[in-house]
């Protein structure tokens, strides 16, 4: 499994997706907005900050707590969480049906718990943060600035 490991940092190895990793987020995007995929994936579309385009991509939501979440597995600096700072945290889930959402960013001390579970549900994300999936609670506490969540919330 060393190789799907180095294949997906591979996609992702400047800190933005290849034109391969597009290609696959785009087909990605499209399958889980029309729901065909697990309800544990979908498509979130948020406004471009500077096209004030609608960009699709791929997400895995991560249910804890009886509350759904959101998760970057790149970290803080990439496109979609700096579009959804501008957007004011509104989005569009897709799974089937489209619901407007409001994206909440969780405060750091409340996100290792979060990180963890997505963690197991992700395994796209896994070369991409430094914790095993399996590891303690405690152990994402030192990572858990780096990595935003945001709590789904009703839209407006």
């Amino acid at each position: 499994m060393r190789w799907y490991h180095d294949y997906l940092r591979w996609l992702y190895r400047t800190g933005r997706p290849n034109l391969f990793a597009r290609v696959q987020n785009w087909l990605s995007a499209r399958a889980f907005a029309a729901g065909i995929m697990p309800r544990r994936v979908a498509a979130l579309g948020i406004r471009g900050r500077r096209s004030g385009r609608l960009i699709w991509f791929p997400i895995v939501l991560t249910e804890f707590d009886g509350r759904r979440y959101v998760v970057s597995m790149l970290g803080a600096n990439v496109n979609w969480v700096r579009n959804l700072t501008a957007a004011g945290g509104r989005a569009i889930l897709r799974h089937g049906r489209r619901e407007s959402v409001r994206l909440v960013s969780v405060d750091t001390e409340s996100r290792a718990p979060i990180l963890r579970r997505y963690l197991q549900l992700a395994p796209g994300a896994r070369p991409h943060i430094p914790v095993p999936r399996d590891a303690p609670v405690a152990a994402f506490e030192p990572i858990s600035p780096d990595y935003p969540a945001f709590r789904i919330a009703p839209g407006q």
